[in-house]
Parts: structure tokens; C-alpha cells; sequence
């Protein structure tokens, strides 16, 4: 047992070591990086679709996208949407890491980027034990999900900076408790940004949207 978490431990420690390597190279470049969090089906591409279509006029974009199969739909969206894009394959792995993170960076025109967003592979678990060298992490939950996620998965949701509460649109149709939710968010992480989202009708999009300029122009400016 001792040696299993020795080695558990020396990997995590080798991970947060490239993470800062990554974060410094983003620094260096001034570009700020969100990691964005969520289960599969939660709307994260969507998300950020929107997100692009808000900022396109005053913030250039990237995207890394990670994904368990070698399918480049979701990288073809963005790059349609005519942003860069990049995909991280995992080989099936149930998340993204800084050496992975690290691989794809090089291979992003950060020159000319303000915003990276990391679409991190669809998990509520894994990937919230692997730091990238984002600023900040976000999870996309969503209301077809149930309300009950920050309950039985609260160690995602300890460690973020927003969180979107994705397809409200479909709260007329499905017994989801808006207040049950953000109260067991607000347990785990009381100063968390709430934004609840619909990326059909656009409810919401425009204050999240905000929230991330606002955070470019505060990186931008100390950087």
C-alpha cells in the first residue's frame, strides 16, 4: 500500500511541475487559460461555440480539444466557427494532463491569441486530480443531469472558478431544484461564479461571456 501511494504521489508532483511549466509558457505569451469541466452530453462544445460567437469581435480564441477517440467533430466545429483549434487524443484515458497539455501547446498560435479554453474530456471524476496550467477551471453542468451532481461528485467542484449551469431552457419540462443545486455548490465552493445558460435560447451567455473579458483584461494588463 505504501508503495502504490508513493508512486501515486510522484506522479501528481511530476504533473503540477509541467502544469507551471505550461502556465509560465501561457504567461509568457499573455494568453489566459480556462479549463472547461463537465460530464459528456453537459453542452461544453456548445458552450464555447457561444462563448466564440460573443468574443469573436473583441478576443481571439483558441481551443484544445480532448477527446478519448480519434474523432475530430468537436475541433471541426470550432475551426468552422474560425477559431484554431487542437485535439488532444487520450488513447482512452478519462482525462487531459500537463503532459498532454504541454504537447498541444506548441502547436497553438499563442502569439495571437487572448483566450485558450481546454475542453477537457468528459468526466466528473478524473480530471479533477490533474492541474493543466490553466488560471481557471469551469464546469458545465447541465439540468437534464439532475440536480443532485455537486452531492455525489463534490470534489470537482471544490476547486473551480465559474460554473454553468447549461440548458435552462428545459426546466419547465424536467423536476430539477435550481436553489437544491446552487446550495450544495455553494457548500463545496462559496464564492463560485454562477451563470445558468441556455445555449439554444442565449440566456446567459452574454454575462458569462463579460466575466471572461473581464478576466482577459485583468490578466492582460498585470501580465
Amino acid at each position: 500500500m505504501t508503495s502504490t501511494v508513493t508512486v501515486v504521489e510522484h506522479i501528481m508532483s511530476a504533473n503540477d511541475r509541467l502544469a507551471a511549466q505550461n502556465r509560465a509558457e501561457l504567461e509568457t505569451s499573455r494568453v489566459l487559460g480556462v479549463n472547461v469541466l463537465a460530464s459528456p452530453g453537459a453542452g461544453k462544445t456548445s458552450v464555447i461555440l457561444r462563448t466564440i460567437e460573443v468574443l469573436q469581435e473583441s478576443l481571439q480564441l483558441g481551443v484544445i480539444e480532448g477527446d478519448t477517440a480519434a474523432v475530430t467533430i468537436d475541433t471541426d466545429k470550432i475551426m468552422s466557427a474560425g477559431m484554431p483549434a487542437v485535439q488532444i487524443n487520450t488513447g482512452g484515458q478519462c482525462h487531459l494532463d500537463a503532459v498532454m497539455m504541454g504537447n498541444a501547446l506548441p502547436q497553438m498560435p499563442l502569439a495571437d491569441i487572448d483566450l485558450l479554453i481546454v475542453e477537457n474530456v468528459g468526466n466528473l471524476i478524473c480530471p479533477a486530480s490533474f492541474t493543466l496550467g490553466t488560471h481557471f477551471n469551469i464546469v458545465i453542468a447541465s439540468v437534464p443531469e439532475g440536480d443532485d451532481k455537486p452531492y455525489k461528485y463534490p470534489n470537482i467542484y471544490r476547486s473551480i472558478d465559474a460554473l454553468i449551469l447549461n440548458k435552462t431552457d428545459l426546466l419547465p419540462y424536467i423536476d430539477f431544484n435550481t436553489e437544491y443545486f446552487r446550495r450544495g455548490i455553494e457548500i463545496l465552493n462559496p464564492d463560485v461564479h454562477f451563470f445558468p445558460m441556455s445555449c439554444k435560447t442565449g440566456e446567459g451567455v452574454p454575462e458569462w461571456a463579460d466575466w471572461l473579458r473581464e478576466r482577459v483584461a485583468i490578466f492582460q494588463k498585470n501580465a
